[in-house]
């Protein structure tokens, strides 16, 4: 990247530090029910903004009491890029199959794609850039920022605010001493909102790691992604997508403690005061039963219904597969991720309709064997094909991240979010 396009990235992600709400919202009861995936043949691009597809500036309404600034109006979605990242395919609104590909399996989830960990290349997917909310999927980029920034030896005396966040907890407790590693631990086995917040603390307040988290969704070239809490908790102009999921799992899997993490299924967890220790045990599915499983993250809100990411590997193949806006019926998301998983495997290996960058940049990455990319014991290279990112195109992006960085504090829960 020229001294330029540095300069425009520091000046961004500089601005984006000086936009932060604090946003009190109050929960309430709110019934949904999932959103249909339209037939590719059903399906037309948005009248309003010729060449996007329906609903992927922006995840669908209704928004969740958490997303509404009282007397504000709601961020302006994030730009869509020129040229879809990855590829130009990978801006279908529908399936996207390599030529004579048999038809793959059925399942609940809005988006989805799947793709080799090693080589980068988009094997399948479906509305893979269309956005929905995260839910605690977003848990891996605020490991991916911890494990850049903070020593996994630090320990962090866990607060009373810390450990009555709202949502799913890990069981951290006022006053109790924990290393970042174990906090990660809570944050990806056991999907711990409150070590989420313990962890930001610890990365200066929630508004830095909200702007170290947008930074890092930027830098990756994973333009869908704008965090609002770093639990994945709902928050004003929360985004991500499929294809961003994949490649963000991909991108935390290049660093051995997060590749351990995910792998775990149980660990020992420190207690705190006069309480003991105890287990914590991994809420993925995925990993318990499917033969070759890497690793995986849930997550799930409300309105974003049910999220999915994780990889397995099979006869010398990784694959990983994301599920955005899906439904536990009529198989559970890890089954249906399974199924997408196993569908993909009996691809040749030699499928491609798209690639997951290693960068946004304006140029493609040099093309590396397995074994020397990102990834579990390194994954290789992308050959460039369809991941040029115009300085335009990286700037508006990342421009965008002036418009909000909010902290929520939630009152009112409506579900505990997986």
């Amino acid at each position: 990247m020229t001294g330029v396009r540095c300069a425009v990235l520091h000046a961004a992600v500089t601005a984006s530090a000086a936009v932060v709400a604090l946003i009190v919202a109050a929960g309430g009861q709110l019934a949904l029910t999932a959103t249909p995936v339209v037939p590719v043949a059903e399906r037309h691009l948005s009248p309003g903004n010729p060449g996007v597809c329906p609903g992927q500036e922006a995840p669908p309404s209704p928004a969740a009491p958490e997303e509404l600034v009282p007397g504000a109006a709601p961020p302006a979605p994030l730009p869509v890029p020129d040229e879809p990242v990855g590829g130009p395919r990978l801006g279908s609104c529908g399936h996207v199959l390599a030529p004579g590909a048999t038809p793959p399996p059925a399942v609940s989830a809005a988006g989805w794609i799947v793709a080799d960990l090693d080589t980068g290349a988009v094997l399948e997917a479906h509305d893979p850039h269309g956005r929905q909310r995260p839910a605690s999927t977003l848990k891996v980029l605020t490991a991916l920022v911890a494990l850049e920034r903070l020593d996994l030896d630090t320990v962090v005396v866990a607060t009373a605010g810390d450990a009555h966040v709202d949502g799913s907890r890990a069981g951290i407790g006022p006053g109790g001493r924990y290393t970042v590693r174990q906090l990660l631990a809570g944050l990806l086995l056991n999907s711990g909102n409150d070590t989420a917040n313990t962890l930001a603390r610890a990365l200066g307040g929630v508004p830095a790691t909200l702007t170290a988290m947008s930074a890092e969704a930027a830098r990756l070239g994973a333009l869908d992604t704008r965090p609002a809490t770093p639990s994945g908790l709902d928050g004003p102009g929360m985004s991500t997508s499929a294809y961003d999921l994949a490649l963000l799992f991909r991108a935390a899997l290049g660093k051995p403690e997060f590749a351990r993490l995910i792998a775990t299924r149980s660990v020992e967890f420190p207690g705190y005061g006069d309480k003991p220790g105890f287990q914590l045990y991994t809420d993925n599915q995925l990993l318990l039963r499917y033969p070759g499983a890497i690793g995986g993250k849930t997550g799930f809100t409300d309105v974003a219904r049910h999220t999915f990411v994780g990889a397995a590997q099979r006869d010398g193949r990784r694959l990983v597969v994301a599920l955005v806006r899906g439904e536990q019926h009529p198989e559970p998301m890890w089954r249906q991720a399974a199924a997408l998983l196993d569908h993909g495997f009996a691809l040749p290996a030699s499928t491609s309709v798209g690639m997951l960058v290693d960068a946004a940049s304006d140029g493609p990455a040099s093309p590396q064997p397995p074994g020397h990319g990102p990834g579990l014991q390194a994954a290789g290279g992308e050959d460039g094909a369809g991941s040029g990112l115009t300085s335009a195109r990286l700037f508006a992006g990342l421009g965008a991240l002036t418009a909000v960085v909010a902290l929520v504090v939630v009152v009112g829960r409506r579900r505990i979010p997986r």
